[in-house]
């Protein structure tokens, strides 16, 4: 509900001063709080980024289209609503696992079926791609070139991607 008033309000605004930013990031923060569950871990970009790259295996939780546009690299693409379990057959249930979606959403709800099948070490990025562009880190096409454009899944949550070019 506020990521729909939030898409109406925002365009209306204009040029922001650092405090409307500040409350936007506040009112993101809160949507993430209302969406993430306490029992499933997260981990934030600057905590995943001290982790060895060949002990974690990424996995994007967005659908193909999504995926296509843009992707953290080296992610591999599950999709969502044709997510598998046996898909992630040659995976070790004790390797690090990193999920993201948009903003965590979808990602976490993954987890939560790797968790519940054994897996040990598994992490939502927290914010998603969404927050990974934010904070000025680079996404890839699936030719593996730096891309600025991210799939905004929803319209209402396109209000979250303050970098980028959004493409839906």
């Amino acid at each position: 509900m506020l990521s729909i008033l939030l898409s109406f309000l925002i365009p209306l605004v204009g040029d922001m001063t650092c405090t409307d930013c500040i409350a936007i990031d506040s009112l993101y923060k809160a949507e993430l709080q209302k969406i993430y569950k306490a029992d499933i871990p997260t981990i934030s970009i600057q905590d995943y980024l001290q982790m060895n790259a060949d002990s974690v295996v990424v996995l994007d939780v967005r659908e193909q289209r999504e995926y296509r546009v843009s992707h953290l690299r080296n992610a591999r693409n599950t999709g969502f609503i044709w997510f598998d379990m046996r898909d992630l057959y040659n995976i070790p249930k004790e390797k690090i696992v990193v999920v993201y979606s948009s903003i965590g959403d979808r990602s976490q709800r993954i987890a939560e079926m790797l968790l519940r099948s054994g897996y040990k070490n598994v992490y939502n990025l927290y914010g998603g791609i969404f927050e990974w562009v934010n904070q000025g880190y680079p996404v890839y096409t699936t030719h593996d070139i730096q891309t600025s454009q991210v799939h905004i899944y929803k319209k209402d949550l396109g209000v979250w991607l303050k970098k980028g070019t959004k493409v839906q």
